[in-house]
């Protein structure tokens, strides 16, 4: 017997059934996937605008304790990086504890750990609550948006395409939207010291690193393996460096309180939910996404600390939204 009978069977069984007009299994499991791709996709949109919000709303936070209690950038990092780290570790050996396993056992994913934990995790971390020390927390967001130009510079350049004419749209609206939030309009504002000029541009640098080189790892062992190894390991690096009981703040009950949210919330939840985020929707969107962040400060620093909007306020928030509508 000839083939094309049989491949003229084979495909009048995958077929719509034109007589009775049900839609053959093949296009249901297309649509089926489709449609487990878009709720995937949204689903990991939204953890990247939760991890960015709770950032955002970290910052005001770390900005108060700096300002009122007297918290220094290396002693606080140091802090939140060890308890933070721990709550992944206890989350890692309940969730994955072959990846956790995995890693410990292999010196060589050890090694490449180390590599994310001091380019990515510590210089985030500090290079941001350094920047807010010597400048403020607003230019230190301009600085860090910075991070969305070095992305799709890589992932062009990796890909050997030209962006999306949206994702282009997208960066230069978050661009302007933190500009605005930041200056009010006015360049000659963003008269920097040089050390704050540094540390800024340096977090950005790591802040891209931190939407890219995390992502195959994270994938290979999982969410909380990878920031569980990360996070401890720079913490173990800071506590080398500035060790917490060295020039301890003078922190009430209030102050320590702030501090666990600052822990829980605005460093393991934001850092979890952000690069599983991340992991989903892909380096550009994440990095984009992630300015939201801004927008999250301006807001609770209003609520909590009195701060007043302008137009110049509105029209950052209606930029940055908008960029997170195309970038959807």
């Amino acid at each position: 017997m000839s083939e094309q009978p049989q491949a003229a069977q084979t495909e009048a069984s995958g077929l719509t059934d034109k007589r009775s007009g049900k839609p053959d299994r093949a296009d249901k499991r297309s649509r089926r996937t489709r449609r487990m791709m878009r709720s995937s996709l949204t689903l990991g949109l939204l953890m990247a605008v939760g991890g960015a919000m709770l950032w955002g709303m970290n910052g005001t936070l770390s900005k108060y304790l700096m300002s009122h209690y007297g918290v220094t950038p290396l002693w606080f990092s140091c802090v939140r990086q060890l308890c933070a780290g721990m709550l992944f570790l206890a989350c890692a050996a309940w969730r994955t504890p072959r990846s956790l396993k995995g890693v410990v056992s292999s010196p060589r994913e050890m090694l490449r750990m180390l590599w994310l934990a001091l380019f990515c995790v510590l210089f985030v971390q500090v290079g941001y609550l350094e920047a807010i020390d010597w400048t403020n927390s607003a230019t230190a967001t301009v600085l860090q948006s910075v991070n969305i130009l070095i992305v799709l510079v890589y992932v062009c350049i990796r890909s050997r395409k030209a962006p999306r004419r949206r994702d282009a749209i997208g960066a230069v609206l978050a661009l302007i939207g933190v500009f605005l939030l930041a200056t009010q309009g006015d360049p000659t504002r963003l008269a920097l010291p040089w050390q704050g000029l540094a540390w800024g541009l340096g977090e950005a640098v790591a802040t891209a690193g931190m939407a890219i080189l995390p992502l195959r790892d994270i994938a290979k062992w999982g969410n909380f393996t990878v920031n569980a190894v990360t996070f401890l390991m720079s913490g173990v690096v800071l506590l080398a460096v500035a060790p917490p009981w060295r020039g301890m703040p003078a922190l009430d009950t209030t102050g320590w309180v702030l501090v666990a949210l600052s822990v829980v919330f605005g460093t393991f939840a934001a850092f979890g939910l952000f690069l599983k985020g991340v992991s989903v929707i892909g380096s550009v969107r994440g990095a984009m996404v992630g300015t939201i962040e801004p927008v999250t400060a301006a807001v609770t620093s209003a609520v909590c600390l009195g701060t007043s909007f302008t137009g110049m306020d509105l029209t950052g928030f209606a930029a940055i939204i908008t960029m997170v509508f195309l970038t959807a």
